[in-house]
């Protein structure tokens, strides 16, 4: 949210003085400026071209940390221990696998005779399955020269009879047999098992030959998506390693129809906020290429970093709505600053009033707004890096836009505004309505009204409601207290939801909702999530494996991990331990190198992809820890940073690692990376704050409203059930940026203002900007809240946060800032005295219609323009609708208010 307004401080004359020059420029050649933009968004959005070559859509590369520690132990687990897929063991992958998966649910109990002939049905379904002329059987994942089987259909061998006939002992059948992923939702009679409600089936594919395996897959899915319609005894949920990677890439898709119904409902509010009843003065057109302006800087920035190369992540496509909230926002300011030059100026003189007028705002926006989306690009999730700058590059291409392209526009409206034409027609019409006509033919067939006192456009009902009602009602002393309590309420409600804040994106939020991947998450979390990741435990490096105090360092190792409640010990597989054991049986030393060496080959063939021989050493090996109930972001959180810990104070090098721990790595850096981004930003916008306010202590108060908000954001979004993740990530630091918008322009406007009572600077500041303030937040909201409708987590997500930040930006900038600004009557202008003669004079001065320091309509003190008198008082009109006063007399007083302040006195430190 930016507003009308230029101090001629020295920092800002400069700035003001080299955007009336462009403005001056562009209402002189329109054309030009309205043409060469449209050509650039063609030539740049030619850039969509490369769309599908830069799509960045891979989960993993997307949306985990760039640098995550699982990562470089995963190259270690690669490096030392490869998959064989003639030796299959999917416990030992060091990445998912390739595989398909079906979980059978029964609403009683499922180790029945139907209920496993069904199951066994299912399997037959799935090996019989053929894509390009492969079946299960030629493609599979191999342990012995047969496809690794699923446990529970060996234990029957396949005969759905013998079902009611087995003792199956839970979680481990016969020692050796694991069937804590296999069974689900267990009743148990001491170890064994009662009755179960679930069965989940696992089909590997081999790594070899990805291609031929992926379209296996494929007719997977087509086939158990229509086996699905029919109606069985059993519920069926189906999954796949590329299942999830599918369902992300379809989100894009399901989004795109909201872009129209985004757009129609900006230009709609925009035409209706533009609306006037005068037909000459009605800004219609003016609202619809502003919206346009914002959509051709989504063309162009997105077209030229396509054609540079950039990665498109799908969070991109969020960045459109977003665009086209900020567009809209630059576009009512330029309206109404517009709105408040003389109309009887000449076209270019009224656009330079208003590209000086708002050039400052519009640049300390977009400012703060870029540094929010930049800032963000330091962050180690690629789906934000790629956000960010999407986002913040279309917002600059917005700034560009909006200075060139829609100030053209409105140059060219302007020039039918002064020759008196209708808005939609463009035929001349009347300025007065003739004698016995109807009000209906004054409103279509007559306009081109202005305030004969100003000599501006006549000022919107919406402003007057914000002097007269809302700003008298908010300084009341009632009013106060209740805001205050108000505030309390909420600072408290924030900080209790950042407290129970969750982290860390949860996969299933990456499908569509309705997508089967849900069902069978759901599953999933409901039979099988007693048993958690099945966690290798490294020894990286070679050690004296014959050297008894190194075994006893490695045994001490595994026993700290297994000490902690979320590892089953009983479930944890160690080779050492089984041969220190046979050797034990067999009365073996393996305190010396040779024979450890020797019978390790011939004891311990069962292990042998847990131990990595090199030249005769044993350079590398792994044992297994079982974990147990990890079924919340917060369980994952800590046992990866615990187990991480314990493996530190290992007298050995050893690391854990399991192909979860690529996705847990968000929990190890997004809550310090999501506060040093806020910090930065805060940091950055504290200087532009103090900047733009002439006085520290506001700033700090823009500083307090930044941080007020992002406390109430980050809170209340947990209320909403939106996780701390790159996705709000993203969210909270573009928070950063619109709370600057929201909050520095009051704090500017009640400091600015020379009125010595805080309730009068307070309802000045609120009559000047609540109505920009709403349009703002409106516009923006519209922007987002289509998204409201999206079938994925990532855009309701967006929309959640970013109706969280406008609400509360809004709700702080019009209610809680105005009221604690009171409270601190020290913000005021530095070193600024006005004795009560001249509070007098300036009183008298805005009974009689001169601008004083709360008059925000004529920017010239005693001025001689369009008919006013040196008092004040307005002088007849010319019949001709000439300017009464000659460019003689004019032009020095333009001279001269370009080097005063908004109150009207001249800047002595600015010759």
């Amino acid at each position: 949210m930016a507003r009308c307004g230029c101090r001629t401080d020295c920092i800002e004359k400069p700035i003001c003085a080299a955007f009336y020059k462009l403005g001056h420029f562009v209402g002189s050649h329109p054309w030009w400026f309205l043409v060469i933009p449209l050509l650039i968004s063609g030539g740049l959005g030619a850039g969509f071209y490369f769309l599908e070559e830069y799509e960045a859509n891979d989960i993993e590369d997307q949306f985990t940390p760039l640098d995550g520690p699982a990562k470089g132990e995963r190259d270690v687990v690669q490096k030392y221990f490869p998959q064989n897929d003639s030796d299959f063991s999917s416990q030992r992958l060091y990445t998912e696998g390739t595989y398909a998966s079906l979980i059978a649910v029964s609403k009683d109990n499922i180790l029945t005779e139907t209920a496993f002939k069904e199951i066994i049905e299912l399997d037959n379904i799935v090996k019989n399955i053929t894509s390009d002329n492969n079946t299960y059987l030629d493609l599979c994942a191999k342990t012995n020269d047969t496809c690794a089987p699923n446990a529970i259909l060996e234990i029957i061998n396949y005969n759905a009879s013998k079902i009611a006939d087995i003792n199956l002992t839970y979680p481990v059948y016969k020692t050796k047999i694991f069937l804590g992923t296999t069974v689900g939702g267990v009743g148990l009679k001491g170890h064994v098992v009662d009755n179960a409600t679930a069965i989940r089936l696992f089909y590997y594919l081999g790594e070899d030959e990805t291609g031929k395996s992926n379209l296996w897959l494929e007719e997977f899915q087509k086939v158990f998506s229509k086996y699905l319609t029919e109606k069985k005894t059993l519920e069926v949920s189906y999954f796949t390693s590329v299942s999830r990677q599918q369902e992300f890439e379809e989100n894009p898709r399901k989004v795109i129809p909201l872009f129209s119904i985004t757009y129609f409902l900006a230009i709609f509010f925009s035409i209706v906020s533009c609306l006037r009843f005068d037909c000459v003065r009605n800004k219609a057109w003016v609202a619809t290429f502003g919206v346009l302006s914002a959509g051709l800087a989504v063309l162009s920035a997105f077209g030229m970093l396509l054609y540079c190369g950039m990665p498109f992540a799908m969070t991109v496509a969020n960045a459109p709505f977003l665009i086209l909230g900020i567009g809209v926002d630059d576009m009512f300011i330029m309206i109404s600053c517009w709105q408040k030059t003389k109309v009887h100026d000449s076209v270019a003189d009224r656009l330079a009033e208003t590209y000086k007028e708002a050039a400052v705002s519009i640049t300390i926006t977009t400012l703060t707004d870029v540094l929010a989306f930049y800032i963000g690009i330091m962050t180690p999730f690629r789906s934000v890096q790629s956000f960010c700058l999407y986002t913040g590059t279309a917002v600059l291409f917005c700034y560009l836009y909006s200075i060139t392209f829609f100030g053209a526009f409105l140059a060219l409206n302007g020039k039918r505004e002064k020759g008196n034409r209708h808005w939609l027609t463009c035929m001349k019409v009347e300025q007065d309505c003739p004698a016995g006509r109807s009000t209906g033919y004054s409103m279509c067939c007559v306009g081109g009204a202005y305030d004969a006192n100003t000599g501006c456009e006549e000022e919107q009902p919406v402003n007057l409601f914000f002097k007269k009602y809302y700003g008298p009602f908010l300084t009341n002393t009632w009013t106060k207290v209740f805001v205050v309590l108000l505030y309390v309420g909420y600072l408290a409600s924030s900080i209790y939801g950042c407290l129970q804040m969750q982290e860390g994106i949860d996969l299933r939020n990456l499908a569509y909702d309705g997508s089967y991947v849900i069902n069978y998450y759901d599953d999933e979390d409901a039979y099988f999530s007693e048993y958690g990741p099945r966690v290798m435990v490294v020894v990286t490096e070679q050690v004296d494996y014959w050297n008894k105090e190194v075994r006893k360092e490695i045994e001490s190792c595994l026993k700290v991990l297994e000490n902690r409640l979320y590892v089953d010990a009983s479930l944890s597989v160690s080779w050492l331990r089984v041969y220190e054991n046979v050797s034990t049986m067999l009365n073996i030393s393996l305190d010396n190198e040779t024979v450890f060496k020797d019978n390790l080959k011939n004891i311990l063939p069962a292990f042998k992809q847990d131990i990595s021989i090199s030249n005769d050493n044993i350079i590398a090996s792994r044992f297994f820890i079982q974990t147990t109930n990890i079924t919340t972001p917060i369980k994952e959180k800590n046992m990866l940073n615990e187990l991480r810990e314990d493996v530190k104070n290992c007298a050995v090098p050893v690391l854990v690692y399991h192909p979860a721990f690529i996705y847990f790595d968000q929990y190890v850096v997004i809550v310090y990376n999501t506060i040093q981004n806020i910090a930065v930003a805060t940091a950055v916008m504290l200087v532009i704050a103090l900047l733009l306010i002439p006085n520290p202590l506001c700033s700090l108060w823009v500083t307090f409203a930044i941080g007020s908000v992002i406390v109430g954001v980050a809170g209340f979004m947990t209320f909403w059930n939106v996780n701390l993740d790159s996705i709000s990530m993203i969210n909270l630091v573009i928070c950063i940026g619109f709370s600057v918008d929201f909050s520095a322009h009051i704090s500017y406007a009640f400091v600015s203002n020379s009125k010595h009572d805080v309730n009068e600077k307070a309802i000045d500041a609120l009559h000047t900007l609540g109505y920009p303030i709403v349009q703002g937040a409106v516009s923006t909201i519209l922007g987002v809240v289509v998204l409201a409708a999206a079938e994925s987590y990532i855009f309701r997500t967006f929309f959640k946060i970013m109706f969280l930040v406008i609400l509360f930006g809004a709700f702080h900038g019009l209610t809680f800032l105005p009221v604690f600004l009171t409270f601190f009557g020290i913000c005021s202008k530095t070193g600024e005295v006005t004795s009560k003669k001249q509070n007098d004079v300036k009183d008298n001065e805005n009974r009689n219609g001169i601008d004083g320091p709360d008059h925000k309509k004529s920017r010239y003190p005693l001025t001689l323009t369009n008919g006013l008198k040196q008092d004040g008082r307005a002088a007849p009109a010319p019949v001709d609708g000439s300017v009464t006063t000659s460019s003689l007399e004019r032009e020095p007083y333009k001279q001269k208010a370009s080097e005063m302040h908004a109150d009207g006195h001249l800047d002595p430190d600015c010759p």
